[in-house]
Parts: C-alpha cells; structure tokens; sequence
C-alpha cells in the first residue's frame, strides 16, 4: 500500500523513480480504508534528504500513511529554504488537538550541547508531553532517542572520547520481542554522534529493555514497556553515502575526524560504501507501523 504525500514535494520524485508506491491526495481521498496518521518531527539540517530517507521506509509496507511534517517555531534553519518549510511543515500550534498513530522524532547535530542549551528544548519536550496522550506510538531515532531517554526516564547521555560514527555489529537481545520479529540473529546499523548511553541505567529501568545492542556502538533498540516509545540510538534510515558524506563536510571544517569504522571497502574512501543496512532498516519500519501503531491505535480517536 502507499504513502500519501503533496504532489509537489521533492522527495515524492525521489521516490518514484525508485518504484516506492506513493500516491498524491486526488487518488488518496478515493480510498475507502482507515490510514495512518503519522507525525514526523524533522530536527535534521538537510530536512529534504531526511524526508526521503524516511518516507523510502514508511513506504515500503502494505498499510497507508498519511504524513504530517513539524518544523520547531523556536529554531530557524539554516540548511533548508523557507519557501519548502512554509509549504510543506506545521508547527505544533496548527497540529497539537489532532491525534496521530504514531510519531517519529528524528536526531538532530545538538549532542555536545547540555539538553537544556538547545534552543528549541521546551517546545519539543512539550511535544513530548502532549505524545503521551495524542500519539499511540513514538520513535525517537538518534539524538531524538537520548532526549526521550533523558525526558521521559530521567537517563542522561554522556560525552564520548571520540565520534562514533560507522557500520556496527549488532545483536538481538530479545528474540520474542514483536519490534525485532523477522531479524537475524546478529545485523548492521549506521551510528553518528558524539554521545551515549550507560548501558546500565537502561536495564535497570523498570519501564525500559533493550532489543538490540553493539559491543561498540551500545544499546541500538530499545523499548518502553509498553510499546509506547522506541528508542533507536542509530540511524537506519541513512543511505549508503550519508556517513561519507559527513566525513567529507567535517574534513572540509577542518574538524580532526577519524574514517567511519566498518564503513569504507578496505577501509579506503574511494570506493563506495555497501549498503549493509538496508533490509533491517526497512523490517524496523514495517514492524513498528504494523505491530506497535497499526494494530495498537484505534480506528476512531475520542
């Protein structure tokens, strides 16, 4: 089944020419089915390479998803235009008495900074509040995933000595969990920060588990209890070429960056990096859609 999207969103090309099934709203409304409501909060700075990234995911499942994309009114960006903003965002105020399935909060380059340094911390913790009861599942991915670890179960990140920033092992934890139905017993996952999590304040958590962890990277999935957060420290939804990408833009600042790990074929940067990711990232998505929001969430909200 298809994503439904504006007709003149860019990424909507994107996907086309890759055979994602999506369709605009003319042929949406002819559709005599319940969809999806999906709310994404998109804190990355090239908001149009992460819309693609993550509508590529929520596509490829046999459940129709209508998308909603949230810009922060207390931050400005500077890395895409205010024409695609204003055209294709909301801001909470327009959106907060809705109700939505389900809501993915995206990472975001803040790590080194302190939670509360953030420009726009109060405006997403409010969002994150006004989640408990208007969203039926959330997935925080990245960044995203430490500020709700650290807002909803009072668990902080740390500095780490070195950017993690690669291609990790990881292996599943807890093999009857429905968000890792379908996965190998061990797979890879892309990781890009500068932070992270004590893996001991998370299972000691009463609320929380992990699903899925890296002898290098940490915690990968992990989950409340009840379904009602997602918390993924990686980014599967990156392309191939994303962390290339990040490697070139912070040698051009200058910054002292070591070659992503696990990434690169002989460890040389001329040749292209493998996609070694992309059939667990899509399992994720399809899991989480279907067993945490699909068949959680209630055909009519109250």
């Amino acid at each position: 089944m298809p994503i439904k999207l504006p007709a003149l969103l860019p990424a909507k090309e994107i996907l086309e020419k890759e055979n994602i099934f999506i369709m605009d709203d003319s042929r949406a409304i002819s559709q005599d089915i319940r969809p999806l409501n999906i709310l994404i909060v998109n804190l990355m700075p090239e908001k149009e390479k992460t819309e693609a990234q993550l509508l590529r995911l929520l596509g490829n499942t046999p459940l129709q998803v209508n998308i909603t994309f949230l810009k922060m009114k207390t931050h400005n960006s500077k890395n895409t235009s205010k024409y695609h903003l204003d055209q294709f965002y909301s801001h909470f105020s327009e959106i907060r008495h809705r109700k939505y399935d389900g809501m993915i909060i995206t990472g975001a380059p803040v790590e080194k900074l302190l939670f509360e340094q953030v420009d726009y911390w109060d405006e997403l913790t409010e969002i994150m509040d006004w989640s408990v009861s208007a969203v039926t599942s959330t997935m925080h991915i990245c960044w995203g995933a430490q500020a709700a670890l650290y807002h909803h179960y009072g668990i902080n990140k740390y500095k780490l000595s070195k950017k993690c920033s690669g291609v990790f092992l990881h292996t599943v934890r807890k093999q009857k969990e429905k968000l890792v139905r379908g996965f190998d017993d061990e797979f890879y996952a892309p990781h890009s920060r500068y932070t992270n999590i004590e893996n001991d304040q998370i299972t000691q958590h009463p609320d929380l588990e992990i699903l899925a962890s890296s002898r290098e990277a940490g915690a990968y999935l992990i989950s409340s209890k009840d379904g009602r957060h997602i918390m993924v420290t990686g980014h599967p939804e990156y392309d191939n070429t994303t962390l290339l990408q990040e490697y070139l833009r912070d040698k051009k600042k200058g910054i002292a960056i070591a070659l992503p790990k696990n990434y690169f074929p002989h460890n040389n940067p001329e040749y292209k990096p493998a996609h070694r990711w992309r059939s667990h990232a899509n399992l994720l998505f399809s899991n989480w859609l279907n067993y945490y929001v699909y068949q959680e969430t209630p055909y009519q909200w109250d």
